[in-house]
């Protein structure tokens, strides 16, 4: 039955129904059915109000809406659009100079916003138009927005690391109970992010070198993009470049410094993308009262979600599923190699039909305790599943990323071209997990080196 509510809950997920409402109703469906089985014992459901309490009163997810709200801020301050202008004209000497542009920038909103459909969304609306009237190749393109955008979800401060750093906690915490640690060591939202930093930027490092690589080899694709650098382009960069940078320094900093939870660093990065916004003469009432409203849709949509997880997870665990999870994974052939492709190909699958919160929430703490029992380590296992689900959303058909730049594409551009432009890039990713995998220290050095 375990199984069965597992398999249920996707085909209930793709019939278009809430997923909060389709993982709560559905589990209470199966409770029900268990129960009247004799395979189900209802002190599981009891556990809810305890659960729902634990939620509203974990200090960690409080930087969830504060996180959204200065990503929210700082992309309706135009931020992105001064910025790329600035950077085109820098790079103007060099052909695919806007494409390094782009991807620089979209880095930068990445890591500001966290959230990948605003950044996939933004940049196309901005970039796309520019770099098709430069005679930019249109699979290219589209291909180099999609990818960039999808950035957000490894270079912190990310929601999604967050949220991962979350789970990943617990989970580790239970790994270690199972096998007889009882002071067990702690993994947080701040070794998620020192984790990140190096994968993260060596990522947007592979996306530049194939650029250049590319408009090396097949210059055509790039055509009319090289021109000389207007004068004064460097201040430009500057003046657009510093601000940000030093909200997400301070933001970033804090937390890996110890100087602040991440919380407390989302509260001074909310309050500093609202001084910001307020400076660039790009904040009224107007503005933030679409900030306020937006952020509260996100951050009621990851609550309501999580509690419809948390039921999920219960009902999961009362029909034996945990044991089961448990027994399947180290049953499998090759071990915790075995396993870890295991869990990595069935994260990837279902990265197509799930966002990222709902995998977080449902399948991580189902895996999780047993892969990091079998001694892997949770930062690099954050980080591979945050790099996994990142090439997911890329992975045509179903990618997230393809669905909202298609949303604000130019009618001219067609599915097949997006699907084309994002291969090779969908390869760069991949070449960047199997890298990780081979030197695991590129995710766990700079946390050691840090927290100790």
């Amino acid at each position: 039955m375990a199984l069965a509510l597992f398999v249920v809950v996707c085909l209930v997920l793709m019939t278009g129904i809430p997923v909060a409402f389709a993982l709560a109703g559905t589990a209470l469906w199966f409770a029900l059915i268990g129960s009247a089985a004799g395979v189900f014992d209802w002190a599981f459901i009891t556990a809810m109000p305890n659960r729902l309490f634990g939620i509203i009163n974990n200090q960690t997810l409080l930087a969830v809406p504060l996180f959204v709200l200065m990503g929210v801020i700082l992309e309706r301050s135009r931020l992105a659009e001064q910025l790329l202008g600035a950077m085109a004209q820098l790079f103007g000497r060099v052909r695919a100079g806007l494409a390094i542009s782009v991807m620089l920038v979209g880095a930068l909103l990445a890591a500001s916003t966290g959230i990948v459909g605003a950044t996939v969304v933004t940049m196309g609306l901005m970039s796309l138009p520019a770099m098709l009237r430069r005679g930019y190749d249109p699979a290219f393109s589209a291909g180099a927005i999609c990818a960039t955008g999808t950035l957000g979800q490894i270079i912190p401060p990310s929601i999604a690391l967050v949220l991962l750093g979350d789970v990943l906690s617990s989970a580790f915490q239970q790994a270690q109970l199972k096998a007889g640690v009882f002071s067990p060591r702690t993994v947080s939202v701040g070794d998620l992010f020192a984790g990140a930093l190096i994968p993260g930027l060596l990522l947007v490092a592979l996306y530049i070198l194939y650029t250049l690589w590319l408009s090396w080899r097949q210059p055509e694709r790039f055509a009319a993009d090289h021109q000389a650098a207007q004068p004064g382009a460097l201040r430009q960069v500057l003046l657009a470049l510093l601000p940000p940078l030093v909200l997400i320094v301070l933001v970033l900093g804090s937390i890996l410094l110890g100087l602040a939870t991440p919380t407390e660093a989302a509260a001074v990065g909310a309050f500093g993308a609202l001084v910001l916004a307020r400076l660039r003469g790009n904040l009224n009432l107007t503005v933030l009262a679409a900030a306020l409203q937006e952020t509260v849709r996100i951050t009621a949509m990851v609550f309501l979600i999580l509690i419809g997880a948390s039921m999920f997870s219960l009902v999961f665990r009362g029909l034996g599923g945990e044991s089961l999870i448990h027994e399947l994974l180290s049953n499998l052939p090759g071990g915790v190699i075995g396993a870890t492709l295991v869990v990595m190909l069935l994260v990837f699958l279902l990265g197509f039909i799930l966002d990222f919160i709902e995998i977080t929430f449902v399948v991580v703490p189902l895996v999780a305790p047993t892969l990091m029992l079998m001694g892997l380590d949770p930062v690099w296992l954050g980080i591979m599943l945050a790099l996994n689900l990142q090439t997911s959303f890329l992975t045509p058909p179903f990618g997230f990323a393809l669905f909202y730049l298609r949303g604000v594409a130019p009618p001219g551009l067609d599915s097949l071209t997006l699907y084309r432009g994002v291969m090779p890039f969908i390869a760069l990713q991949l070449l960047m997990m199997l890298a990780l995998a081979l030197w695991p220290s590129l995710a766990t050095w700079l946390p050691s080196q840090i927290y100790g």
